[in-house]
Protein backbone atom coordinates (compact mmCIF):
# COMPACT_ATOMS: atom_id res chain seq x y z
CA UNK A 1 0.00 0.00 0.00
CA UNK A 2 1.55 3.61 -0.90
CA UNK A 3 1.81 6.34 1.47
CA UNK A 4 -1.28 8.20 -0.11
CA UNK A 5 -3.64 5.30 0.13
CA UNK A 6 -2.31 4.39 3.62
CA UNK A 7 -3.39 7.97 4.80
CA UNK A 8 -6.98 7.64 3.48
CA UNK A 9 -7.51 4.03 5.45
CA UNK A 10 -6.25 5.74 9.15
CA UNK A 11 -8.22 9.29 8.09
CA UNK A 12 -12.31 9.95 7.89
CA UNK A 13 -12.21 12.76 5.25
CA UNK A 14 -14.99 14.05 7.96
CA UNK A 15 -12.52 14.38 10.87
CA UNK A 16 -9.69 16.30 8.53
CA UNK A 17 -12.34 18.61 7.39
CA UNK A 18 -14.75 18.97 10.34
CA UNK A 19 -10.80 20.79 11.84
CA UNK A 20 -11.80 23.48 9.61
CA UNK A 21 -15.45 23.41 9.07
CA UNK A 22 -18.25 23.02 11.33
CA UNK A 23 -20.40 20.23 9.79
CA UNK A 24 -24.10 19.08 10.81
CA UNK A 25 -25.78 16.03 9.88
CA UNK A 26 -27.68 16.64 6.21
CA UNK A 27 -28.92 13.56 5.69
CA UNK A 28 -26.72 10.96 4.50
CA UNK A 29 -24.63 13.85 3.78
CA UNK A 30 -22.75 16.71 6.09
CA UNK A 31 -23.00 20.28 5.39
CA UNK A 32 -21.80 23.45 6.58
CA UNK A 33 -20.36 27.03 6.05
CA UNK A 34 -18.09 27.02 2.54
CA UNK A 35 -14.35 28.15 4.09
CA UNK A 36 -13.74 29.79 0.67
CA UNK A 37 -16.74 32.33 0.61
CA UNK A 38 -18.66 34.56 3.03
CA UNK A 39 -22.10 32.55 2.55
CA UNK A 40 -24.73 32.65 5.18
CA UNK A 41 -26.09 29.45 4.36
CA UNK A 42 -24.15 26.92 3.85
CA UNK A 43 -23.29 24.94 0.89
CA UNK A 44 -20.62 23.07 1.74
CA UNK A 45 -21.36 19.62 1.73
CA UNK A 46 -19.07 16.43 2.41
CA UNK A 47 -19.86 13.12 1.50
CA UNK A 48 -18.39 10.35 4.36
CA UNK A 49 -19.62 7.45 2.20
CA UNK A 50 -17.84 8.38 -0.99
CA UNK A 51 -14.96 10.32 1.19
CA UNK A 52 -15.34 13.62 -1.44
CA UNK A 53 -16.33 17.35 -0.85
CA UNK A 54 -17.94 19.96 -2.89
CA UNK A 55 -18.34 23.53 -2.24
CA UNK A 56 -21.50 25.06 -4.14
CA UNK A 57 -20.31 28.53 -3.69
CA UNK A 58 -17.01 28.34 -5.07
CA UNK A 59 -17.40 25.00 -7.24
CA UNK A 60 -14.82 23.49 -5.92
CA UNK A 61 -14.33 19.67 -4.42
CA UNK A 62 -11.88 16.80 -4.17
CA UNK A 63 -10.69 14.32 -1.44
CA UNK A 64 -9.26 14.76 1.35
CA UNK A 65 -5.65 15.86 -0.24
CA UNK A 66 -7.71 18.74 -2.32
CA UNK A 67 -9.28 19.86 0.45
CA UNK A 68 -6.08 20.49 2.41
CA UNK A 69 -4.41 21.56 -0.58
CA UNK A 70 -6.78 24.60 -0.76
CA UNK A 71 -7.86 25.57 2.52
CA UNK A 72 -3.72 25.60 3.22
CA UNK A 73 -3.01 26.71 -0.03
CA UNK A 74 -0.20 23.77 -0.44
CA UNK A 75 1.10 21.77 -3.21
CA UNK A 76 0.18 18.02 -3.70
CA UNK A 77 3.48 17.49 -1.40
CA UNK A 78 2.79 19.49 1.17
CA UNK A 79 -0.98 18.20 1.67
CA UNK A 80 1.00 14.45 1.80
CA UNK A 81 2.77 15.41 4.67
CA UNK A 82 0.57 16.77 6.90
CA UNK A 83 -1.90 14.46 6.32
CA UNK A 84 0.55 12.18 7.24
CA UNK A 85 1.42 13.97 10.39
CA UNK A 86 -2.35 13.70 11.28
CA UNK A 87 -2.88 9.74 10.49
CA UNK A 88 0.80 9.43 12.61
CA UNK A 89 2.65 7.70 9.54
CA UNK A 90 6.17 8.18 8.78
CA UNK A 91 6.58 9.05 5.17
CA UNK A 92 10.46 7.81 5.59
CA UNK A 93 9.21 4.15 5.62
CA UNK A 94 7.96 5.31 1.78
CA UNK A 95 11.22 6.54 0.54
CA UNK A 96 15.23 5.08 0.13
CA UNK A 97 18.28 6.15 0.23
CA UNK A 98 18.69 10.01 0.69
CA UNK A 99 15.38 10.68 0.81
CA UNK A 100 14.73 9.00 3.84
CA UNK A 101 17.89 10.40 5.49
CA UNK A 102 16.44 13.96 4.51
CA UNK A 103 13.04 13.31 5.81
CA UNK A 104 14.57 12.44 9.22
CA UNK A 105 16.70 15.13 9.19
CA UNK A 106 13.63 17.51 8.37
CA UNK A 107 11.63 16.11 11.28
CA UNK A 108 14.51 16.60 13.80
CA UNK A 109 14.56 20.09 12.89
CA UNK A 110 11.16 20.85 12.88
CA UNK A 111 11.54 19.11 16.45
CA UNK A 112 14.61 21.47 17.97
CA UNK A 113 12.96 24.85 16.63
CA UNK A 114 9.51 23.58 18.45
CA UNK A 115 11.77 23.00 21.71
CA UNK A 116 13.86 26.59 20.80
CA UNK A 117 10.63 28.24 20.71
CA UNK A 118 9.20 27.17 24.18
CA UNK A 119 12.96 28.09 25.96
CA UNK A 120 12.80 31.58 23.93
CA UNK A 121 9.24 32.47 25.16
CA UNK A 122 10.40 30.55 28.79
CA UNK A 123 12.93 33.15 28.98
CA UNK A 124 11.06 36.11 28.12
CA UNK A 125 8.69 35.40 31.09
CA UNK A 126 11.53 35.81 33.45
CA UNK A 127 13.55 38.74 31.52
CA UNK A 128 12.54 42.67 32.45
CA UNK A 129 14.09 44.65 30.12
CA UNK A 130 13.01 41.90 27.18
CA UNK A 131 9.54 42.42 28.93
CA UNK A 132 10.12 45.88 28.93
CA UNK A 133 10.67 45.87 25.48
CA UNK A 134 8.01 44.41 24.10
CA UNK A 135 5.28 45.25 25.86
CA UNK A 136 5.73 48.97 26.86
CA UNK A 137 8.16 50.21 24.33
CA UNK A 138 6.75 48.32 21.11
CA UNK A 139 3.76 48.30 23.01
CA UNK A 140 2.25 44.69 21.76
CA UNK A 141 0.05 43.15 24.30
CA UNK A 142 0.25 39.40 26.13
CA UNK A 143 -2.54 37.86 23.36
CA UNK A 144 -0.47 39.03 20.15
CA UNK A 145 2.98 38.00 22.05
CA UNK A 146 1.41 34.78 22.86
CA UNK A 147 -0.26 34.30 18.90
CA UNK A 148 3.20 34.82 17.44
CA UNK A 149 4.74 32.85 20.33
CA UNK A 150 7.49 35.76 21.11
CA UNK A 151 10.72 35.35 23.10
CA UNK A 152 13.91 36.01 24.59
CA UNK A 153 17.33 34.53 23.60
CA UNK A 154 19.31 34.88 26.96
CA UNK A 155 22.81 36.73 26.37
CA UNK A 156 25.35 33.77 28.11
CA UNK A 157 26.70 32.45 24.84
CA UNK A 158 25.61 28.58 25.41
CA UNK A 159 22.16 28.28 27.57
CA UNK A 160 19.98 27.43 24.39
CA UNK A 161 22.73 24.76 23.10
CA UNK A 162 22.86 23.43 26.66
CA UNK A 163 19.21 23.19 26.91
CA UNK A 164 18.77 21.50 23.83
CA UNK A 165 21.81 18.81 24.53
CA UNK A 166 20.44 17.75 27.52
CA UNK A 167 17.31 17.19 25.61
CA UNK A 168 18.80 14.86 23.21
CA UNK A 169 19.74 16.65 20.58
CA UNK A 170 23.65 16.86 18.90
CA UNK A 171 25.55 19.64 17.67
CA UNK A 172 25.65 18.76 14.16
CA UNK A 173 21.43 18.57 14.57
CA UNK A 174 21.43 22.00 16.31
CA UNK A 175 23.82 23.42 13.78
CA UNK A 176 21.86 21.74 10.69
CA UNK A 177 18.62 23.97 12.30
CA UNK A 178 20.43 27.10 12.25
CA UNK A 179 20.35 27.53 16.05
CA UNK A 180 24.07 27.33 16.71
CA UNK A 181 27.29 27.80 15.56
CA UNK A 182 30.00 25.64 15.23
CA UNK A 183 32.89 27.46 13.89
CA UNK A 184 35.52 27.41 16.67
CA UNK A 185 33.60 26.36 19.67
CA UNK A 186 29.51 25.32 19.49
CA UNK A 187 27.77 28.33 20.87
CA UNK A 188 24.22 29.89 19.99
CA UNK A 189 23.11 31.61 16.80
CA UNK A 190 21.12 34.27 18.88
CA UNK A 191 21.91 36.05 21.70
CA UNK A 192 20.55 39.03 23.74
CA UNK A 193 18.19 39.09 21.36
CA UNK A 194 14.11 39.55 21.11
CA UNK A 195 12.90 36.12 19.24
CA UNK A 196 9.88 35.84 16.16
CA UNK A 197 9.74 32.57 15.57
CA UNK A 198 9.38 31.90 11.48
CA UNK A 199 6.14 29.52 10.92
CA UNK A 200 5.53 27.88 8.11
CA UNK A 201 1.43 27.77 6.59
CA UNK A 202 0.44 25.76 9.23
CA UNK A 203 2.65 27.04 12.00
CA UNK A 204 5.02 24.89 12.40
CA UNK A 205 8.31 26.52 13.70
CA UNK A 206 11.07 26.81 10.60
CA UNK A 207 13.19 28.73 12.31
CA UNK A 208 13.78 32.40 13.88
CA UNK A 209 14.24 35.94 13.13
CA UNK A 210 15.98 37.99 16.19
CA UNK A 211 15.70 41.60 16.87
CA UNK A 212 18.77 43.04 19.27
CA UNK A 213 17.61 44.26 22.26
CA UNK A 214 20.19 46.63 22.64
CA UNK A 215 21.20 48.25 19.27
CA UNK A 216 25.27 47.32 18.64
CA UNK A 217 27.16 48.74 16.40
CA UNK A 218 29.20 46.22 13.74
CA UNK A 219 25.90 43.59 14.60
CA UNK A 220 23.17 42.94 12.50
CA UNK A 221 20.07 44.57 14.11
CA UNK A 222 17.84 41.74 12.52
CA UNK A 223 19.46 38.27 12.23
CA UNK A 224 17.68 35.72 10.90
CA UNK A 225 18.24 31.45 10.64
CA UNK A 226 20.59 30.41 7.85
CA UNK A 227 19.24 28.42 5.35
CA UNK A 228 18.39 25.04 6.09
CA UNK A 229 16.41 21.78 4.92
CA UNK A 230 13.60 23.99 6.02
CA UNK A 231 13.50 27.50 5.74
CA UNK A 232 14.27 29.52 2.92
CA UNK A 233 14.09 32.94 2.87
CA UNK A 234 13.29 33.52 -0.72
CA UNK A 235 9.96 30.94 -0.10
CA UNK A 236 9.22 32.40 3.61
CA UNK A 237 6.00 34.70 4.71
CA UNK A 238 6.19 35.63 7.56
CA UNK A 239 2.76 35.35 9.49
CA UNK A 240 0.50 33.71 6.45
CA UNK A 241 -0.48 30.90 9.39
CA UNK A 242 -2.12 33.57 10.99
CA UNK A 243 -3.33 35.70 7.79
CA UNK A 244 -4.81 32.74 5.45
CA UNK A 245 -8.24 32.34 6.80
CA UNK A 246 -8.48 36.29 7.10
CA UNK A 247 -6.86 37.05 3.07
CA UNK A 248 -9.35 33.69 1.78
CA UNK A 249 -12.28 35.42 3.31
CA UNK A 250 -11.24 39.36 2.15
CA UNK A 251 -9.98 38.34 -1.10
CA UNK A 252 -6.87 40.37 -0.78
CA UNK A 253 -3.41 40.02 1.02
CA UNK A 254 -1.19 42.91 2.38
CA UNK A 255 2.66 42.78 2.21
CA UNK A 256 4.66 44.12 3.98
CA UNK A 257 8.51 44.95 4.76
CA UNK A 258 8.88 43.90 8.46
CA UNK A 259 7.82 41.21 11.03
CA UNK A 260 7.02 43.74 13.62
CA UNK A 261 4.42 45.61 11.25
CA UNK A 262 2.78 42.42 10.81
CA UNK A 263 2.64 41.81 14.76
CA UNK A 264 1.16 45.07 15.35
CA UNK A 265 -1.49 45.08 12.28
CA UNK A 266 -2.48 41.86 13.78
CA UNK A 267 -3.08 43.37 17.03
CA UNK A 268 -5.13 46.30 15.72
CA UNK A 269 -7.64 43.78 14.08
CA UNK A 270 -6.39 43.86 10.58
CA UNK A 271 -5.23 40.33 9.96
CA UNK A 272 -4.75 39.64 6.29
CA UNK A 273 -1.28 40.89 6.53
CA UNK A 274 2.22 38.62 5.58
CA UNK A 275 5.30 39.85 5.48
CA UNK A 276 8.38 38.83 2.90
CA UNK A 277 12.29 39.63 4.39
CA UNK A 278 12.28 43.18 3.81
CA UNK A 279 12.18 44.76 -0.10
CA UNK A 280 13.52 41.18 -1.42
CA UNK A 281 10.46 40.27 -3.07
CA UNK A 282 10.50 37.01 -4.70
CA UNK A 283 8.13 35.04 -7.06
CA UNK A 284 8.13 32.24 -4.81
CA UNK A 285 6.65 35.02 -2.13
CA UNK A 286 3.42 36.39 -4.27
CA UNK A 287 2.89 32.50 -5.34
CA UNK A 288 2.78 31.52 -1.85
CA UNK A 289 0.58 34.40 -1.32
CA UNK A 290 -1.70 34.36 -4.07
CA UNK A 291 -2.41 30.50 -3.39
CA UNK A 292 -5.09 32.36 -1.20
CA UNK A 293 -6.12 35.66 -3.08
CA UNK A 294 -4.47 36.85 -6.17
CA UNK A 295 -4.95 40.61 -4.97
CA UNK A 296 -2.17 41.23 -3.59
CA UNK A 297 -1.33 45.05 -2.26
CA UNK A 298 2.34 46.32 -0.90
CA UNK A 299 3.09 48.72 1.54
CA UNK A 300 6.35 48.79 1.31
CA UNK A 301 8.32 52.33 3.35
CA UNK A 302 8.09 54.86 0.76
CA UNK A 303 11.55 55.67 0.34
CA UNK A 304 13.94 54.84 -2.32
CA UNK A 305 14.98 51.14 -1.48
CA UNK A 306 10.75 51.04 -1.35
CA UNK A 307 10.45 52.07 -4.78
CA UNK A 308 12.88 50.24 -6.18
CA UNK A 309 11.42 46.95 -4.74
CA UNK A 310 8.12 48.19 -6.26
CA UNK A 311 10.03 48.24 -10.18
CA UNK A 312 11.59 44.70 -9.35
CA UNK A 313 8.43 43.24 -7.97
CA UNK A 314 5.86 44.07 -11.19
CA UNK A 315 7.71 41.37 -13.64
CA UNK A 316 7.61 38.81 -10.99
CA UNK A 317 3.68 39.38 -10.27
CA UNK A 318 2.83 38.70 -13.81
CA UNK A 319 4.47 35.30 -13.57
CA UNK A 320 3.21 34.23 -10.71
CA UNK A 321 -0.47 35.55 -12.03
CA UNK A 322 -1.22 37.96 -9.29
CA UNK A 323 -2.78 41.40 -9.52
CA UNK A 324 -0.68 44.21 -7.63
CA UNK A 325 -1.43 47.31 -6.27
CA UNK A 326 -0.13 49.96 -3.94
CA UNK A 327 -0.80 51.23 -0.47
CA UNK A 328 -0.37 54.59 0.06
CA UNK A 329 1.14 55.13 3.86
CA UNK A 330 0.69 58.40 4.92
CA UNK A 331 1.26 59.47 8.77
CA UNK A 332 4.17 57.19 9.17
CA UNK A 333 7.10 56.28 7.71
CA UNK A 334 6.21 52.04 7.76
CA UNK A 335 2.77 50.08 8.52
CA UNK A 336 4.02 49.94 12.44
CA UNK A 337 4.63 53.49 13.22
CA UNK A 338 1.44 54.59 11.81
CA UNK A 339 -0.62 52.34 13.84
CA UNK A 340 1.16 53.10 16.75
CA UNK A 341 -0.12 56.72 16.41
CA UNK A 342 -3.76 56.09 14.28
CA UNK A 343 -4.66 52.16 14.13
CA UNK A 344 -7.65 53.69 11.81
CA UNK A 345 -5.83 55.37 9.26
CA UNK A 346 -4.26 52.10 8.62
CA UNK A 347 -7.28 49.96 8.50
CA UNK A 348 -8.64 52.68 5.91
CA UNK A 349 -5.13 52.66 4.01
CA UNK A 350 -5.84 49.19 2.95
CA UNK A 351 -8.54 50.07 1.29
CA UNK A 352 -7.41 52.85 -0.62
CA UNK A 353 -5.10 50.83 -2.93
CA UNK A 354 -3.73 52.02 -6.35
CA UNK A 355 -2.47 50.68 -9.44
CA UNK A 356 1.21 49.62 -8.99
CA UNK A 357 2.36 51.80 -12.33
CA UNK A 358 0.39 54.61 -11.27
CA UNK A 359 2.08 54.88 -7.59
CA UNK A 360 4.86 54.53 -9.51
CA UNK A 361 4.63 57.52 -11.77
CA UNK A 362 3.39 59.55 -9.08
CA UNK A 363 6.50 58.70 -7.40
CA UNK A 364 9.01 59.34 -9.74
CA UNK A 365 7.32 62.83 -10.44
CA UNK A 366 7.79 63.76 -6.89
CA UNK A 367 11.54 62.65 -7.20
CA UNK A 368 12.23 64.82 -10.41
CA UNK A 369 12.27 68.68 -11.00
CA UNK A 370 9.47 67.97 -14.82
CA UNK A 371 10.73 72.07 -15.26
CA UNK A 372 14.16 70.74 -16.21
CA UNK A 373 15.26 68.66 -19.14
CA UNK A 374 17.60 66.65 -16.61
CA UNK A 375 14.21 65.94 -14.81
CA UNK A 376 12.28 65.51 -17.38
CA UNK A 377 14.78 62.63 -18.71
CA UNK A 378 15.12 61.32 -15.41
CA UNK A 379 11.11 60.75 -15.47
CA UNK A 380 10.62 59.34 -18.79
CA UNK A 381 13.48 56.72 -17.94
CA UNK A 382 12.45 55.47 -14.50
CA UNK A 383 8.76 55.18 -15.75
CA UNK A 384 9.77 53.63 -19.23
CA UNK A 385 11.67 50.91 -17.65
CA UNK A 386 8.80 49.78 -15.75
CA UNK A 387 6.86 49.89 -18.79
CA UNK A 388 8.97 48.17 -20.76
CA UNK A 389 8.81 45.06 -17.85
CA UNK A 390 5.09 44.68 -18.99
CA UNK A 391 3.52 41.69 -20.98
CA UNK A 392 0.03 43.41 -22.44
CA UNK A 393 1.08 45.54 -25.36
CA UNK A 394 -2.00 47.11 -24.65
CA UNK A 395 -1.37 48.49 -20.50
CA UNK A 396 1.71 49.37 -22.52
CA UNK A 397 0.33 51.63 -24.75
CA UNK A 398 -1.79 53.28 -21.91
CA UNK A 399 0.96 54.47 -19.69
CA UNK A 400 3.06 55.69 -22.55
CA UNK A 401 -0.08 57.99 -23.79
CA UNK A 402 0.31 58.83 -19.81
CA UNK A 403 3.82 59.53 -20.11
CA UNK A 404 3.48 61.92 -23.43
CA UNK A 405 0.39 63.53 -21.20
CA UNK A 406 2.89 64.47 -18.49
CA UNK A 407 5.85 65.49 -20.65
CA UNK A 408 3.94 67.16 -23.61
CA UNK A 409 6.01 65.00 -25.97
CA UNK A 410 4.09 62.81 -29.28
CA UNK A 411 2.71 59.42 -28.44
CA UNK A 412 4.90 58.21 -31.54
CA UNK A 413 8.16 60.12 -29.81
CA UNK A 414 7.74 57.72 -26.40
CA UNK A 415 7.00 54.65 -28.66
CA UNK A 416 10.15 55.07 -30.65
CA UNK A 417 11.87 55.29 -26.81
CA UNK A 418 10.19 52.49 -25.48
CA UNK A 419 11.27 50.52 -28.15
CA UNK A 420 14.92 51.96 -28.00
CA UNK A 421 15.06 50.78 -23.90
CA UNK A 422 17.19 48.06 -23.35
CA UNK A 423 16.57 46.71 -19.55
CA UNK A 424 17.95 43.77 -18.11
CA UNK A 425 16.46 41.47 -16.02
CA UNK A 426 15.96 44.05 -12.77
CA UNK A 427 16.94 47.61 -13.27
CA UNK A 428 18.72 49.19 -10.41
CA UNK A 429 20.10 51.85 -11.95
CA UNK A 430 17.98 55.52 -11.30
CA UNK A 431 20.68 58.28 -11.99
CA UNK A 432 19.11 61.45 -11.90
CA UNK A 433 22.09 62.57 -14.48
CA UNK A 434 24.09 61.31 -16.84
CA UNK A 435 27.55 61.11 -16.06
CA UNK A 436 29.75 63.07 -17.86
CA UNK A 437 31.21 61.02 -20.28
CA UNK A 438 35.11 60.93 -19.26
CA UNK A 439 36.95 57.78 -20.10
CA UNK A 440 40.09 58.50 -17.10
CA UNK A 441 37.14 58.99 -14.46
CA UNK A 442 35.16 56.64 -15.27
CA UNK A 443 37.92 53.81 -15.39
CA UNK A 444 39.36 54.98 -12.13
CA UNK A 445 35.77 55.23 -10.67
CA UNK A 446 34.89 51.81 -10.97
CA UNK A 447 38.47 50.87 -9.98
CA UNK A 448 37.36 52.51 -6.37
CA UNK A 449 33.62 50.57 -6.46
CA UNK A 450 35.16 47.44 -6.87
CA UNK A 451 37.55 47.58 -4.36
CA UNK A 452 34.76 48.83 -1.72
CA UNK A 453 32.46 46.16 -3.30
CA UNK A 454 34.99 43.46 -2.90
CA UNK A 455 36.02 44.28 0.70
CA UNK A 456 32.36 44.49 1.71
CA UNK A 457 31.47 41.15 0.06
CA UNK A 458 34.34 39.31 1.61
CA UNK A 459 34.44 40.91 5.02
CA UNK A 460 30.84 41.37 7.10
CA UNK A 461 32.38 43.32 9.66
CA UNK A 462 33.13 46.55 6.76
CA UNK A 463 29.55 46.40 5.45
CA UNK A 464 28.46 49.72 7.77
CA UNK A 465 30.45 51.44 4.78
CA UNK A 466 28.04 50.75 2.45
CA UNK A 467 25.42 52.52 4.53
CA UNK A 468 25.53 55.66 2.98
CA UNK A 469 26.56 54.36 -0.36
CA UNK A 470 23.75 54.79 -3.23
CA UNK A 471 23.35 53.34 -6.20
CA UNK A 472 23.75 56.47 -8.39
CA UNK A 473 27.21 56.30 -7.04
CA UNK A 474 28.65 53.01 -8.58
CA UNK A 475 29.04 52.67 -12.56
CA UNK A 476 27.84 49.48 -13.63
CA UNK A 477 24.44 47.67 -13.12
CA UNK A 478 26.15 44.60 -11.67
CA UNK A 479 27.25 46.45 -8.32
CA UNK A 480 24.53 48.10 -7.78
CA UNK A 481 22.89 44.94 -7.62
CA UNK A 482 25.44 43.66 -5.38
CA UNK A 483 25.10 46.99 -3.19
CA UNK A 484 21.26 46.73 -2.82
CA UNK A 485 21.95 42.85 -1.84
CA UNK A 486 24.05 43.77 0.56
CA UNK A 487 22.55 46.46 2.33
CA UNK A 488 18.87 44.10 2.22
CA UNK A 489 21.29 41.16 3.45
CA UNK A 490 23.74 42.34 5.77
CA UNK A 491 23.95 38.82 7.31
CA UNK A 492 24.97 37.38 4.06
CA UNK A 493 28.08 35.23 5.11
CA UNK A 494 28.49 33.11 1.50
CA UNK A 495 27.70 29.86 1.97
CA UNK A 496 26.63 27.79 -1.03
CA UNK A 497 23.28 27.80 -0.65
CA UNK A 498 23.53 31.70 0.09
CA UNK A 499 25.75 31.67 -3.28
CA UNK A 500 22.37 31.11 -5.15
CA UNK A 501 20.30 34.52 -4.51
CA UNK A 502 24.07 36.07 -6.03
CA UNK A 503 23.54 33.89 -9.34
CA UNK A 504 22.23 37.16 -12.05
CA UNK A 505 25.33 39.10 -11.26
CA UNK A 506 27.86 35.68 -10.41
CA UNK A 507 30.43 36.68 -12.75
CA UNK A 508 30.96 39.97 -11.41
CA UNK A 509 30.87 38.70 -7.34
CA UNK A 510 33.88 36.33 -8.77
CA UNK A 511 35.89 39.37 -10.61
CA UNK A 512 35.95 41.09 -7.64
CA UNK A 513 36.84 37.85 -5.11
CA UNK A 514 39.79 37.61 -7.53
CA UNK A 515 40.70 41.06 -6.94
CA UNK A 516 40.57 40.71 -3.44
CA UNK A 517 42.33 37.73 -3.13
CA UNK A 518 45.18 39.53 -5.19
CA UNK A 519 44.99 42.93 -3.54
CA UNK A 520 44.44 42.12 0.55
CA UNK A 521 44.70 38.56 1.10
CA UNK A 522 47.97 38.79 3.30
CA UNK A 523 46.08 42.32 5.38
CA UNK A 524 44.61 42.23 8.63
CA UNK A 525 41.29 43.46 10.22
CA UNK A 526 42.48 47.25 10.81
CA UNK A 527 44.36 47.64 7.77
CA UNK A 528 41.17 46.15 5.30
CA UNK A 529 38.68 48.78 7.56
CA UNK A 530 41.32 51.64 6.87
CA UNK A 531 41.56 51.25 2.97
CA UNK A 532 37.70 50.17 2.71
CA UNK A 533 37.46 53.66 4.77
CA UNK A 534 39.64 55.41 2.15
CA UNK A 535 37.78 53.80 -1.01
CA UNK A 536 34.56 55.08 0.78
CA UNK A 537 35.76 58.46 0.51
CA UNK A 538 37.23 57.85 -2.71
CA UNK A 539 34.04 57.07 -4.21
CA UNK A 540 32.21 59.88 -2.90
CA UNK A 541 34.49 62.54 -3.47
CA UNK A 542 34.22 61.14 -7.31
CA UNK A 543 30.73 61.04 -7.32
CA UNK A 544 30.70 64.99 -6.14
CA UNK A 545 33.43 65.68 -8.97
CA UNK A 546 31.23 64.31 -11.23
CA UNK A 547 27.82 65.46 -10.18
CA UNK A 548 29.62 69.35 -9.94
CA UNK A 549 30.71 68.99 -13.54
CA UNK A 550 27.01 67.96 -14.29
CA UNK A 551 25.58 70.99 -12.47
CA UNK A 552 27.91 73.33 -13.89
CA UNK A 553 27.44 72.47 -17.64
CA UNK A 554 23.23 73.11 -16.40
CA UNK A 555 24.42 76.31 -14.71
CA UNK A 556 25.28 77.61 -18.55
CA UNK A 557 21.97 77.93 -19.92
CA UNK A 558 20.20 78.32 -16.46
CA UNK A 559 17.70 80.88 -15.88
CA UNK A 560 17.78 82.78 -12.06
CA UNK A 561 15.68 80.15 -10.48
CA UNK A 562 17.18 77.08 -12.00
CA UNK A 563 20.52 78.31 -10.20
CA UNK A 564 19.24 79.29 -7.21
CA UNK A 565 18.26 75.29 -7.20
CA UNK A 566 21.22 74.28 -8.70
CA UNK A 567 23.51 76.00 -6.51
CA UNK A 568 21.63 74.59 -3.64
CA UNK A 569 22.12 71.26 -4.93
CA UNK A 570 26.30 71.85 -5.24
CA UNK A 571 26.13 72.51 -1.13
CA UNK A 572 24.35 69.90 -0.77
CA UNK A 573 27.55 67.66 -2.29
CA UNK A 574 29.95 70.03 -0.02
CA UNK A 575 27.92 68.54 2.68
CA UNK A 576 27.75 65.00 1.54
CA UNK A 577 31.68 65.00 1.52
CA UNK A 578 32.35 67.08 4.47
CA UNK A 579 30.35 64.27 6.11
CA UNK A 580 32.09 61.56 5.07
CA UNK A 581 35.54 63.15 5.58
CA UNK A 582 34.72 63.88 9.13
CA UNK A 583 33.68 60.03 10.10
CA UNK A 584 37.40 58.89 8.99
Amino acid sequence: MDAVEDIKSRLSIEDVISEYVQLKRAGRNLKGLSPFSNEKTPSFMVSPEKQIWHDFSSGKGGNMFSFVMEVEGLDFRGALELLARKANIDLSNYRTGSQAKSGKQKERILQANELAAKFFQAHLKQHKAALEYVFKVRKINKETALSFRLGYAPNTGTALADFMKKRGFTDEELSRAGLVSVRFRTSDMFRGRIMIPLMDAQGQVIGFTGRQLIDQPNSPKYLNTPQTLLYDKSRHVFGLHLAKDSIRKLKFAVIVEGNMDVITSHQAGVTAVVATAGTAMTEAHLKGVGRFSPDIRLAFDQDDAGVAATERAIPLAQKAGVSLSIIDIQGGKDPDELIQKNPGAWKQAITNNNDVLDWLITQYQKRADLETYAGREQFKQAVLSSVKRLQSAGEQGVYMQKVAQILGYSNDAITDELKLLKIGKTTYRKPAIKPVPIDKTQLEGKRIQDRLMALCLLQPPLRFHLKTITTEMLFDDEARALLLFLQEHPDFSGTSEEMSALKDFIDYVKVISLQYEELYHDLGLLELRNEATRMQIRLVEQYVKTKKQILAEAMRVADDDETTQLLTQAKELDELLKQHKGAR
